[in-house]
């Protein structure tokens, strides 16, 4: 509890005037005895009226605060909180309001004023950001209760518990849901090109249709019918990928306010929706992380739950990626053929050992690498140079630049696709490169 501005400021104005009066009486100046004796009355009403207001304060009922949090969250989204505040209070005060929100997450509109009025609820809210995934647990809210003359205020700390898990930014995946997948796809960026020939997997008869092919026609049926049937393909639906996810040091960089490894996770969950609703199955695997994450194969629009459940707590670590270790393992679980997707960032030191393990991986899997390439390169290689120190800068970055392209074309040279992407065009250059071979056959 401690005393308002009101109550301070009478206390101030009170002292004031009596050390005033006090230094004219040293002065000898003729002040009337009356005056002090008035002043200090006041003062002592002063001090009896806050006693009695402290102690009416203490007698207060607290007010229930009810906080009305979504059970998920997406990050990097602002989302609305609620706050219900019912109370016992037989005149109006007015409340100020704090939602101990944790780490991790910003807020907006807080503390909050509100005016409570008897026998009424109230209800207000701020507007809360999740800058991290994971589980948030809230624990207390805070209210500054006024006293009823107004002369101190009282904090008083509420358990409000309630629970939150904050998911990568996948509210966009579920907006197309409203749209054809293909007209979805061209508002993303995502480029599907032509594809050559017809899908690999018999999905029904129908009538010949003009601008069939004739190598579509089934003769048999159309013996029987006594009229042109042409056989219908459609792209294979049973094929499996399976995500390598870098959780190393290498993902630990950060462009604006998502770190490369948030990128990399929103990148997944986009070709995962995707590949998904092509009839694929999706799985994850990670390395080089504190907490090992896998999930096999399984085809259905479930599993996309399945995988933002498992990697919504997941965060990069200190660890460097050991690539022969993390294929061994997959190669051990994964029998089946399947597209690996591995996505990591490569640096020129990875140039034996990288090419050794995918080599090896390759033999029984489709690979593709994809590797984040930081903005500031980028930004520092278009950067004019005027002083020496730029020039060192901007011999180095190229340098870099060099030395990483060399790696992804000896990685090419021996059949490994390889995507170079800005964190923030990885999701869209991994959906048109599945899509690519999806439609060509070589998914």
């Amino acid at each position: 509890m401690k005393p308002t501005r009101l109550l301070l400021l009478w206390l101030a104005v009170l002292l004031a005037i009596g050390i005033v009066l006090g230094a004219m009486q040293a002065l000898e100046f003729a002040v009337p005895a009356y005056l002090s004796r008035i002043n200090w009355g006041l003062l002592l009403a002063l001090l009896v009226l806050a006693l009695l207001d402290a102690i009416r304060l203490k007698r207060l009922p607290s007010p229930r605060v009810q906080r009305h949090l979504p059970g998920s969250l997406a990050l990097g989204r602002w989302s609305e909180i609620a706050l219900e505040v019912e109370h016992d209070f037989t005149q109006p005060l007015d409340l100020q309001l704090f939602d101990h929100v944790p780490d991790g997450l910003s807020f907006d509109n807080l503390p909050l004023s509100m005016p409570l009025l008897p026998d009424q609820r109230c209800r207000t809210g701020y507007r809360l950001r999740p800058l991290k995934r994971g589980h948030f647990s809230f624990e207390h809210c805070e209210v500054n209760l006024p006293g009823p003359l107004g002369l101190w205020s009282d904090k008083r700390l509420l358990n409000v518990t309630d629970h939150t898990r904050v998911y990568p930014d996948f509210a966009h995946l579920y907006g197309g849901q409203l749209l054809a997948v293909d007209n979805w796809l061209s508002q993303l960026g995502v480029r599907q090109r032509q594809r050559r020939g017809q899908g690999l997997e018999f999905h029904q008869l129908r009538e010949f249709r003009e601008g069939d092919s004739l190598r579509q026609i089934d003769w048999k049926a159309t013996a029987r019918q006594r009229t042109p049937i042409a056989r219908e393909y459609q792209d294979e639906r049973d094929q499996q990928i399976i995500f390598m996810l870098d959780c190393g040091r290498r993902l630990r960089s950060q462009d604006g306010e998502l770190a490369h490894f948030d990128h990399a996770l929103n990148a997944c969950l986009l070709l995962s929706y995707v590949a998904l609703r092509q009839g694929d199955a999706v799985g994850l695997s990670t390395f080089a992380s504190d907490q090992p994450r896998y999930l096999a194969p399984v085809k259905g629009s479930g599993q996309l739950n399945v995988l933002l459940n498992t990697v919504y707590d997941l965060s990069s670590s200190q660890r460097s990626a050991d690539y022969q270790a993390a294929i061994t393992q997959l190669l051990a679980r994964q029998k089946r053929r399947a597209l690996v997707v591995l996505v990591t960032n490569l640096r020129d030191e990875d140039d034996e050992e990288l090419l050794t393990a995918v080599k090896r991986l390759s033999k029984q899997h489709r690979v593709l690498v994809a590797s984040l390439r930081e903005d500031v390169l980028d930004h520092l290689r278009e950067t004019p140079v005027q002083t020496l120190p730029e020039a060192l800068v901007y011999c180095g970055t190229v340098d870099y630049l060099n030395a990483r392209a060399e790696l992804h074309e000896r990685l090419s040279a021996h059949g490994v696709p390889v995507l170079d992407a800005r964190p923030g065009e990885l999701g869209t250059q991994l959906v048109t490169q599945y899509l690519s071979w999806k439609r060509s056959g070589s998914a």
